[in-house]
C-alpha cells in the first residue's frame, strides 16, 4: 500500500470545487406512458399503424417519477424509446455540466500527477457517474417525450433489420434509472464538500484495468472516502447512516449506461463524433 506523505499535494483545493448550486430548473418531471399495454396493441397491427399515421400515438402523459401506474409496471411500456423534448436547451445545460466536470478533474493536483494513460483510463471509466453528480449538484431537471412517429413506423417496417444505431436509442426504463439516481442524491441534500469528495472517490477507482499507478490511485480513493466520512460526521454528527446512504446513491448512479447519457444529452450536438475521443481531447487540451 502506498502511503500518501507530505510530498503529495492536497487532495482538494475547495476554493476551486465549491461549485454553487444553480437555481436553474429547466422543466417539470414528465414521464411517457400509455394506458394500453403495447403487448395488447401488438395483437391489433392495423390499430397501431392507424395511430402512427394519424398521429394519435405521439402524445405523452405528465406522470411524475413516483407514479405507480401502468407505465412503471408494464415491461413493454418501459422499453419505449424516448428523446429530449427540448434538445437545444437541455443539451446546452448538459454541455455546461460536462465542461465543469472535466474542469474539476483537471484541477485536482493528484490527478494531474498521474501518467497520461491512467488519467485517460480513469476518465473514460467514470465520466458518466461524475456527470450525473454534476446534474444533481446543479439541480438539473429534464423532460423527455416519445420518439417521432416516423421512428416508430420505421421500426415496425424494418423489424429485425434495425441497425445497432437504432438499438442504442434511450429507453423509458433507462431514464427511470437515471432519474431514480438523481432523486437519491437530491434527497440526501449533499453539501459542496460532500459532492467534491464523492467525486474524488468515484474518480480514483483502482478497479479500472490497466492502471500503472495502481497503489497510488488506491491510496487516493481511500483518502477521498476518509475525507467524505469526516465531513459527513462534521456536518451531520447525529446521522450514523448518512455515509452508507451516500455510498448507496453512488452505487446507483454507477449503473447508468454510457450509451444513455451520450445518446440522450450529447448525440443531438456532437452527431457521430466519438464521445470518448472528445472527452480525451477536453482532458488534455492546453
Amino acid at each position: 500500500m502506498l502511503l500518501l506523505g507530505a510530498n503529495w499535494p492536497v487532495f482538494f483545493p475547495f476554493e476551486e470545487h465549491s461549485a454553487h448550486r444553480s437555481s436553474f430548473r429547466m422543466f417539470p418531471l414528465e414521464e411517457i406512458t400509455n394506458n394500453t399495454c403495447s403487448a395488447y396493441r401488438d395483437q391489433h397491427p392495423h390499430t397501431i399503424l392507424y395511430n402512427i399515421l394519424s398521429g394519435r400515438d405521439s402524445g405523452y402523459l405528465n406522470n411524475k417519477l413516483n407514479h405507480s401506474g401502468t407505465a412503471r409496471n408494464c415491461h413493454c411500456e418501459r422499453r419505449r424509446t424516448v428523446c429530449l423534448k427540448d434538445p437545444k436547451a437541455t443539451c446546452q445545460v448538459a454541455s455546461s455540466v460536462l465542461v465543469k466536470t472535466i474542469c474539476f478533474v483537471r484541477s485536482l493536483p493528484s490527478f494531474s500527477q498521474l501518467p497520461s494513460g491512467d488519467q485517460s483510463s480513469l476518465l473514460r471509466h467514470c465520466w458518466v457517474p461524475l456527470f450525473v453528480l454534476g446534474l444533481a449538484q446543479e439541480k438539473i431537471v429534464f423532460e423527455v417525450t416519445d420518439e417521432p412517429n416516423l421512428s416508430i413506423l420505421r421500426q415496425i417496417l424494418l423489424g429485425p433489420g434495425l441497425t445497432e444505431k437504432d438499438t442504442d436509442r434511450p429507453t423509458l426504463a433507462e431514464v427511470h434509472k437515471l432519474r431514480a439516481g438523481l432523486h437519491q442524491l437530491w434527497n440526501l441534500d449533499l453539501s459542496p464538500k460532500e459532492y467534491a469528495y464523492l467525486k474524488g472517490a468515484l474518480l480514483f477507482n483502482p478497479a479500472v484495468e490497466g492502471l500503472s499507478a495502481l497503489l497510488f490511485i488506491e491510496g487516493l480513493q481511500q483518502e477521498a472516502q476518509r475525507a467524505l466520512q469526516e465531513v459527513i460526521h462534521l456536518l451531520h454528527p447525529k446521522d450514523d447512516v448518512r455515509f452508507s446512504h451516500v455510498l448507496l446513491a453512488a452505487s446507483a448512479i454507477q449503473t447508468v449506461s454510457h450509451s444513455l447519457v451520450t445518446e440522450l444529452f450529447f448525440k443531438p450536438v456532437i452527431g457521430n463524433t466519438n464521445m470518448l475521443h472528445l472527452l480525451t481531447e477536453m482532458l488534455f487540451v492546453q
